[in-house]
């Protein structure tokens, strides 16, 4: 095989692809069969089937048990906006954006008290075994489950507050920038940091999804005069929702 030139199972996937991007093979539409595919490319079984693996990996095709393989219907992505975390009012900024145009998001959580793992404590700057509150959250979208969110905060900074449970007190539920300033903790930085990776399966089970489909995830740190009072990840469908950003211009 010369420089650039591609293997034929990614030629065959290559081609398969771009008829179901230009409706040939709408959703719902059966995958031509593993003997359809070596006729009509000439090629081996071998090459035929490693491009319905290819189709299967990115999400477009999904196998049905005793049925064959179909195209899968394309969600249109949705915008989950990202608003800089200083919305009107000290809502978070899903509340927020949820309170603003037609949102029906509802949200369910639940928090107890871990210990740091290494890689929170690196993020949160502390030592790992450290004891931190960590809050699961699931965000839902007229009912259908859209985002996951997992939250830690050093017990150094909320303990023994009336913040130290993110969505009881006074300020529960209003977002880390107003529940620490209810403790004279000033939030003056936030990072995030955007990846992307297979789905865990337990994420998969509640986002809905099959095993390898890409999940968006963002790690975000809250700051307080350089030290993290907050982090998390967010976890959401890549194939659902596309993640805007809001940022003022300074």
């Amino acid at each position: 095989m010369t420089f650039g030139e591609q293997p034929a199972y990614l030629r065959v996937a290559g081609d398969l692809r771009k008829k179901i991007a230009d409706g040939q093979l709408p959703p719902h539409t059966r995958l031509p069969s593993q003997a359809r595919i070596r006729q009509e490319y000439g090629v081996s079984d071998t090459v035929a089937l490693e491009a319905r693996k290819v189709l299967m990996a990115e999400g477009l095709v999904e196998g049905r048990s005793g049925s064959g393989t179909y195209v899968r219907a394309r969600p249109v992505p949705r915008r989950i906006s990202r608003s800089g975390y200083r919305p009107t009012g000290g809502a978070t900024p899903f509340r927020q954006e949820q309170a603003d145009g037609e949102g029906r998001g509802t949200w369910e959580s639940s928090s107890e008290q871990s210990e740091a793992s290494v890689a929170v404590a690196e993020r949160l700057g502390v030592e790992p075994g450290e004891r931190v509150m960590c809050t699961r959250y699931l965000y839902r979208e007229s009912g259908e489950a859209m985002m996951l969110s997992t939250s830690w905060e050093p017990l150094t900074v909320t303990g023994r507050t009336p913040v130290m449970l993110p969505e009881e007190g006074p300020v529960g539920g209003m977002g880390v920038v107003e529940r620490m300033r209810a403790i004279d903790v000033i939030v003056d930085n936030v990072t995030e940091e955007v990846g992307a990776r297979p789905g865990l399966a337990e994420e998969l089970l509640v986002l809905g999804g099959v095993p390898g489909h890409v999940v968006l995830v963002i790690q975000r740190t809250f700051y307080a005069s350089g030290r993290p009072v907050e982090t998390a990840d967010v976890v959401i469908p890549a194939d659902r929702y596309r993640v805007a950003y809001h940022l003022p211009v300074k």
